[in-house]
């Protein structure tokens, strides 16, 4: 792995150089165990540890196969997909692993008794497999987190649809949370040169989810002038459907938890913000009963915020604790976009509110290649930031993890893995100073 890195960190090594590297044996990674699966059975979903399931061990390196690529990673980040996978919740992901295992000879290297996690990177490509020719060793890319097969017809419109779509990194093993990682050479990006190694590593799953679900035809379509409802405006979702909705020409509605939450969402340029908190709004009374006084009384807060609007759009991610305010608060003919259901997966709502006002609620997950890839670009070309707050070690993935799994973080949390300090990575120096102040937005808030 040293000679990888100082391959890496060296200006002038060629491609034939890094094609001409020793791939190691194993290498560092972070992983949960099978054989831990029912650590926390009995225990509250707060109650359950990241720092307790997840590991950082060596792992052997995977064998190459068509299609795909090693990849030394730099950088990556925590997700809640990672979250989830720490803390078994809603189910074991070696349930994914088995079922995928058993699809082909060379799926069954992704069912072992060990996880490696993550679902974004940062990095330089080692080794590509029989069948690549648009990437090859020396490459700088970041990698989106959709794996596919493509050998039904339903992919081929939308790969979202295919039906052996899978996330990588959680429903697949050998993810980015480790020094290398195997991808499908269709999940790599070009690595935007102005970023560094932690930075270009953060947007990936989010970014992309967030374009999907807000701006692309297969979300909700976003148009200038749409007022957008955002919950967790400042969070790792949240904070890039906010800069979509800006820089869309839309009016944003973030919904935050705190004052500092809301701090940032002014430094990203929205004006209205709403602190749920601070308001007191609570859209439950008990554990089953909703409070509809409630969301009447957060739908005249928008109206006051909006100039008497409703909203076109919600950007919904949380999931039961607010969905039912999320139907009633959209106007007429408006637009319900969700995914995640972070709070709990079993929604409840009124369905007078849908039905009788002609509402839609459209499930949106991830992105497919073309989006997540225009969802890159943007930030490629520094229409879009990364959101990154604050950045751990490999061995520190675990506190990551309880950070998030606590909302206890801003925006996105990154992880080094090869990279040896922050900073590193940068390319186009001319062009990050015209961003700099935007690209550490959400830094030691």
């Amino acid at each position: 792995m040293n000679e990888i890195l100082d391959a890496i960190l060296a200006p002038d090594t060629t491609s034939a150089d890094f094609a001409g590297l020793t791939i190691p044996e194993s290498y560092r990674a972070v992983t949960v165990h099978k054989d831990e699966a029912e650590m926390f059975a009995g225990l509250a979903t707060k109650e359950k540890d990241p720092r307790k399931s997840l590991h950082v061990e060596d792992v052997p390196v995977p064998e190459l196969g068509p299609g795909e690529a090693l990849v030394a990673v730099m950088a990556s980040s925590v997700n809640y997909n990672s979250v989830w996978t720490s803390i078994f919740e809603p189910m074991s992901t070696f349930g994914f692993l088995e079922r995928y295992g058993k699809l082909s000879p060379l799926t069954k290297r992704h069912d072992l008794p060990y996880h490696v996690i993550g679902s974004d990177l940062a990095g330089v490509v080692l080794r590509t497999g029989p069948g690549v020719n648009a990437w090859g060793p020396g490459d700088e890319v970041v990698a989106h987190c959709l794996s596919v097969e493509l050998e039904s017809s339903d992919g081929h419109n939308d790969t979202m649809l295919d039906p052996e779509q899978r996330i990588w990194g959680f429903e697949t093993n050998f993810g980015g949370l480790a020094e290398i990682a195997l991808v499908k050479s269709n999940q790599l990006m070009p690595k935007p040169k102005h970023l560094s190694w932690e930075e270009a590593a953060a947007p990936g799953l989010v970014n992309s989810t967030a374009y999907r679900q807000l701006v692309s035809q297969n979300g909700a379509a976003m148009k200038q002038g749409d007022n957008v409802l955002i919950w967790g405006a400042s969070g790792g979702l949240g904070s890039y459907a906010t800069q979509f909705a800006l820089a869309g020409g839309a009016n944003p509605i973030c919904v935050v938890s705190s004052d500092q939450k809301a701090e940032i969402c002014r430094k990203m340029g929205a004006e209205a913000i709403i602190d749920r908190n601070a308001e007191g709004y609570k859209f439950w009374k008990d554990e089953q009963t909703q409070d509809p006084k409630e969301w009447k009384r957060f739908g005249k807060r928008i109206r006051e915020l909006t100039g008497g609007e409703d909203i076109d759009i919600v950007f919904e991610h949380p999931g039961r604790e607010t969905f039912g305010a999320s139907i009633y608060v959209t106007r007429k003919g408006g637009t319900i976009t969700t995914c995640a259901s972070t709070s709990g997966y079993m929604h409840e709502y009124d369905n007078r509110y849908l039905w009788m006002s002609l509402k839609r609620i459209v499930g949106s997950h991830f992105a497919n290649y073309r989006e997540a890839w225009e969802a890159n670009r943007l930030i490629a070309k520094g229409k879009i930031h990364p959101t990154l707050s604050k950045t751990y070690t490999l061995e520190e993935t675990g506190q990551a993890a309880y950070d998030v799994h606590r909302n206890l973080h801003q925006g996105k949390v990154g992880v080094l893995a090869l990279a040896p300090e922050e900073g590193m990575g940068v390319r186009d120096e001319e062009m990050r100073a015209k961003h700099l102040d935007a690209i550490n937005r959400f830094r030691n808030v």
